[in-house]
Order: C-alpha cells, then structure tokens, then sequence
C-alpha cells in the first residue's frame, strides 16, 4: 500500500517538503558571486546539476530571487565551489539570510582566493571550483535555474588520480536529503556499463 499526494493535496511548502525528501541525495553548489558594488556572497543551493556536455554547462536552481541570483545576473559571472565534509558547518552557516551588503566570506571567517577566469572569488579550501559565465536563466513559477558555461575548473592536485581525475573518496562531497537532513559519502562502488550485443 502506498500513500498518494499530489501538489493540491499539500499546498505550497508542504509539497515541496516531500518532493526534496524523496529526490535525494542532491549535491550542493557552494556558489560565490559578486555583486555590482563588490560584495562577495556565498551560498548552497541543492538543486544543482550538469546541463550540457558541449559547451560545458552547469546549473543550479535559486528558490526565490536569491543574492546568487541577482548578482549572476547583474554581472554575469559565478563559481561553484564544492561542498565538502570537512566544510559542512561554512557550508550551512553560509545559507544564513545575511543582508546582500553583508558577505558570507567575511561575516563566517571563510577564505578567499583569486579566481583564474572570473571576478566572483573561489572558497580556498574547496577542493574544487568551477568557473562559469552566466549563459542564461530560466524562470519557472517561483525559481529561476541559472545556466552557467564552465569557463575554467580548478582542482586541488591532492584529491588527483594518477589519471587526472579527482577520487571521490577524497573530495568527499556532501548531499542534502529531506528535512535538515544532510549526507556523507557511503560506499563507493565501481560498475562498468555492458555493452549492446545483438
């Protein structure tokens, strides 16, 4: 037996409480931005993905007009820094409603560094950040998902294999799930796909 809701059965967040209770885990972008008047901002976003291979494209969703939004669109650049265990606490204070005057960086003591391609700054002890110009926006009812084109990725030579390519054991990426629910990496298991054979 199974219990059945549709959107009218559990108006406005309620619906939205089960939905990111059962599309998990979702990973996080840690997106840093700067505004117009040159404010750093910071913040997680769990709707987040690839888009598109070529170009390379990544999006993540702004519920509401967020400052990450605002500022993307007002200058055209972002960065997706990850989200990492050993980051877990910045991460979530970062997702504190802080004044768009107030930067995360500096009212959280996270730090800085220059970004290769784009003015918004990396999370130095991210292990990864991915350097976007801001390639469009689409609005959809009460969200917008903002498309970035990967300009540049930054990767920390410690979380390489000896193919070039991160571990995921040691970026050690965190998730949201439902509720305040957050995740760890679990068991990583390694499947290759099969081929078609007639």
């Amino acid at each position: 037996m199974r219990t059945e809701q549709t959107p009218d059965d559990l108006p406005g967040r309620a619906f939205y409480k089960l939905m990111t209770s059962v599309v998990v885990p979702r990973p996080i972008a840690w997106v840093s931005t700067t505004s117009e008047s040159g404010v750093d901002n910071l913040a997680p976003h769990s709707f987040f993905t690839i888009s598109c291979t070529e170009p390379p494209i990544v999006q993540f969703t702004s519920v509401g007009r967020k400052d990450s939004l605002r500022n993307a669109e007002a200058t055209g650049e972002f960065v997706v820094n990850l989200a990492s265990e050993s980051l877990q606490d910045q991460v979530n204070a970062s997702a504190t409603d802080y004044p768009s005057h107030v930067s995360e960086f500096d009212a959280l003591d996270i730090g800085r560094e220059a970004s290769t391609t784009v003015r918004p700054p990396r999370v130095a002890d991210s292990p990864v950040a991915v350097e976007c110009a801001l390639h469009s926006t689409l609005r959809l009812g009460d969200s917008t998902v903002v498309f970035g084109r990967v300009l540049n990725v930054a990767v920390d030579e410690n979380v390489l294999k000896d193919d070039g390519l991160p571990d995921v054991t040691l970026l050690r990426p965190m998730a949201r799930l439902g509720r305040n629910e957050w995740s760890a990496l679990g068991e990583v298991r390694g499947i290759d796909r099969i081929p078609y054979r007639p």
